[in-house]
């Protein structure tokens, strides 16, 4: 199987339909708000605790501008929240490159989004263990789809915003002013290259975690 080579892209890209799954709130709801003032036409999919959060924050707008994963996905999520946001159509929407016309084929054939923005951040693992009484305390805090997400809306730049941690929302805010709603290239560029930063040294903290402490722990963590 070959690779797809993209040799033509939009410079600007304006944000009308975003993905919010965060653990840190902080800064969310002032986002949200600059996010509505800059977008007018903005739709935020989400899930879980990211959800009811938005849900208060929007009021009577959620109707227009919040839409629950799982009604969009059709899938309901797994027990614990194990599965909220592995599914073909977020990949298909996140992924699906410009001016592809057999990526376009495949948005209309299953009704997908193609998403312009992920706001998202991962568990705490690094605090999380300080905390944790054992190895599956640990284990639980390992971060699935939120690095998923993150990392298909970098690897896809090109037309999507990543956006991985509260300290970069007044930067994308300051962008969408001088954009007038749009990204250009370059900050979306940018926001990639924070996401893979990010994700390496979380990765490394999860591998060092297993490297010290699974001959230990692991004896005492399951019987």
């Amino acid at each position: 199987m070959g690779f797809n080579s993209v040799t033509r892209v939009d410079d600007a890209v304006y944000i009308r339909n975003v993905i919010v799954s965060v653990y840190d709130k902080t800064g969310l709801a002032d986002f949200i708000t600059q996010l509505l003032r800059l977008c007018p036409e903005i739709r935020f999919f989400s899930t879980g605790g990211t959800f009811t959060a938005l849900e208060e924050l929007l009021g009577e707008r959620a109707g227009v501008h919040l839409v629950r994963m799982s009604d969009y996905t059709g899938q309901p999520e797994m027990k614990g929240g194990l599965v909220k946001t592995l599914d073909w159509k977020i990949y298909l929407g996140l992924l699906a490159e410009p001016y592809d016309a057999d990526h376009e084929a495949d948005l209309a054939r299953t009704g997908a989004v193609a998403f312009d923005m992920v706001v998202g951040n991962l568990y705490p693992f690094p605090e999380a263990v300080g905390r944790a009484t054992g190895f599956e305390d640990a284990r639980q805090h390992i971060d699935i789809g939120g690095p998923s997400m993150l990392r298909a809306a970098a690897k896809n730049f090109l037309r999507v915003a990543p956006v991985c941690g509260p300290d970069l929302y007044e930067g994308v805010v300051n962008a969408l002013e001088r954009g007038r709603g749009a990204l250009d290239l370059a900050e979306r560029a940018r926001l990639a290259g924070q996401v893979f930063r990010r994700q390496a040294a979380y990765d490394s903290a999860v591998a060092d975690y297993f490297a010290e402490k699974a001959e230990t722990l692991l004896p005492a963590s399951y019987s």
